[in-house]
């Protein structure tokens, strides 16, 4: 009888600890890769078919204006681009270095104008930004165009944003 009662209190206190850390497990995703951010393509149109192909940088940079931080640091081969909307503002500004260790001025600016909506996520996680592009303006250096494809910034990979090259042969 002392066996089977010391084995009951063993499953007793098995059952509960184990039961206790399955129900209190952490679901949500407060870290950064929770972040919305816009996902951006790289295109060329040929300007005999009209046709867009998919296009590579060579290298890039990446830095947003008026702060210290590179974004994307002299990436190789580069054919999509995530980058993160301002919060704190309700346009984003990237510079975007074609040869930053050799060349800094041979750069495009392209300048987003977004909305954001602030809503409650979970009580571990506080709010969060929606974020939604309204406007994107680019200057012209080796840019040609930029189409926006899906305005909400995502954390899915969805395409937002088509970043159309010069077409060079």
């Amino acid at each position: 009888m002392k066996n089977l009662i010391r084995l009951f209190l063993i499953f007793l206190i098995a059952g509960t600890t184990i039961g206790t850390y399955s129900s209190c497990s952490d679901d949500s995703d407060c870290s950064i890769t929770g972040r919305p951010m816009i996902n951006c393509t790289l295109f060329t149109t040929n300007p005999d078919t009209k046709e867009q192909l998919k296009d590579t940088l060579d290298s890039l940079t990446v830095t947003a204006l008026g702060t210290d931080s590179i974004i994307i640091n002299n990436q190789k081969d580069v054919h999509t681009l995530m980058l993160p909307l301002r919060f704190t503002s309700d346009s984003t500004v990237f510079i975007l270095y074609y040869a930053y260790g050799a060349d800094r001025t041979l750069c495009d600016t392209v300048y987003i104008k977004q909305s954001n909506t602030p809503y409650f996520e979970s009580m571990d996680c506080g709010y969060s930004m929606k974020q939604s592009i309204l406007d994107v303006r680019s200057s012209r250096q080796e840019l040609d165009t930029i189409l926006i494809v899906n305005k909400q910034a995502n954390t899915d990979g969805t395409e937002n944003l088509k970043l159309l090259y010069r077409f060079s042969d």
